[in-house]
């Protein structure tokens, strides 16, 4: 009897063994994906079938003829997301201001600041201490382009006033929430100013972040994320991914193109705050000049679409991902103006299989 238990005992501790080891391979594998070079090498156990994105739904509906246009989205840590609404596009009459609007996981919406007819709200972000940025497009206006903060009492606070030439689109705030980066879509620039205000600065100004005058829509420099030290920058026109490393002393490094090849490239987020796998929009049906497609782009630049127009995609503009849930904003350019946000679970066998090839 003794020997039948010892003998059950060692069969137990073999099979748990087994299963640790199993694990321990799955999780190094996917880590090959989430913080480095992609590799499928490491991966033994499980399946490598199936889409990388799956169970794509419409999470709200939004009023395109009302200017409920979205364009930028922040994921916030209780579930909620904030939006960018545009008020007016290149094709659509401008006849309602923007706003920026929260959506909590409940679906209620709240609208956490406005802009006059005319103008934009582009891009929006999320400080460590939870302060609300985001970026007023007001053209030719001196007195109200720039970016702006909500005060603890939900006021706007303009942080940094820009030319009334310039064209203020993707925000990103470094990890010590100390200087925020605007990305100047008309000027090919990148500003940097302090967060709690001052004059905006000239951080970065390459060809590499230029428009191209003769495209429908002339924008350069558009998504802009902090990530792992450097700027993500993609340029709308060109649609280039680029990478910017920030020096000790804050200044920009080299100008390095981590893939290409993408028409309107729009904005883009990161797998997780370690990994420099990138899910970012294609907004085709912006211009009419490309797909409209969510494409996943790994970190030895290769890339491919994940989601297209047959997953209900229309103008997709932007994107966000928290845990495995991927959000996508849609502005619903063309008829019949489905401006929408996706949600979409993030399938990571598959994701990991797709960064072999």
């Amino acid at each position: 009897m003794q020997q039948q238990q010892h003998q059950h005992s060692a069969l137990g501790a073999q099979r748990l063994l087994k299963k640790k080891v199993a694990v321990a391979l799955a999780v190094t594998a996917t880590a090959a994906v989430l913080a480095s070079a992609p590799s499928a090498s490491a991966w033994t156990g499980g399946s490598y079938g199936g889409s990388v994105v799956t169970d794509v739904r419409t999470a709200a509906r939004f009023d395109f003829a009302a200017g409920e246009i979205p364009e930028n989205i922040t994921a916030n840590p209780d579930g909620s997301v904030t939006l960018s609404m545009l008020g007016s596009c290149a094709v659509c009459q401008r006849t309602h201001g923007p706003e920026l609007m929260r959506v909590s996981a409940s679906g209620e919406r709240t609208v956490l600041a406005t802009g006059q007819v005319g103008e934009a709200i582009s891009g929006n972000a999320r400080g460590s201490d939870g302060t609300v940025y985001y970026a007023l497009w007001a053209p030719g206006n001196a007195d109200r382009n720039g970016v702006y903060k909500l005060l603890g009492d939900g006021t706007p606070q303009r942080v940094a006033a820009l030319p009334a030439d310039s064209g203020p689109n993707g925000l990103a705030v470094d990890a010590a929430g100390r200087t925020l980066y605007i990305a100047d879509s008309l000027k090919g620039v990148i500003w940097s100013v302090p967060v709690a205000g001052g004059s905006a600065t000239p951080w970065l100004t390459d060809a590499a972040l230029a428009p191209v005058p003769t495209e429908a829509l002339p924008i350069g420099a558009n998504g802009l994320r902090f990530h792992n030290g450097a700027l993500w920058i993609s340029n709308f026109n060109k649609g280039t991914l680029l990478r910017v490393p920030i020096t000790p002393a804050g200044a920009p490094g080299p100008v390095r193109q981590v893939t290409g090849g993408l028409p309107n490239i729009d904005d883009l987020s990161f797998l997780t705050p370690f990994s420099d796998v990138v899910f970012a929009a294609q907004n085709g049906s912006s211009s009419n000049n490309g797909p409209d497609r969510v494409v996943v782009i790994y970190p030895n630049g290769t890339y491919k679409p994940v989601l297209t127009s047959a997953d209900g995609l229309a103008s997709p503009s932007a994107t966000a991902v928290r845990g495995d849930r991927l959000y996508i904003t849609d502005g619903g350019v063309p008829d019949p103006h489905d401006a929408k946000l996706q949600t979409a679970r993030i399938n990571f066998p598959a994701l990991l299989a797709g960064a072999a090839h």
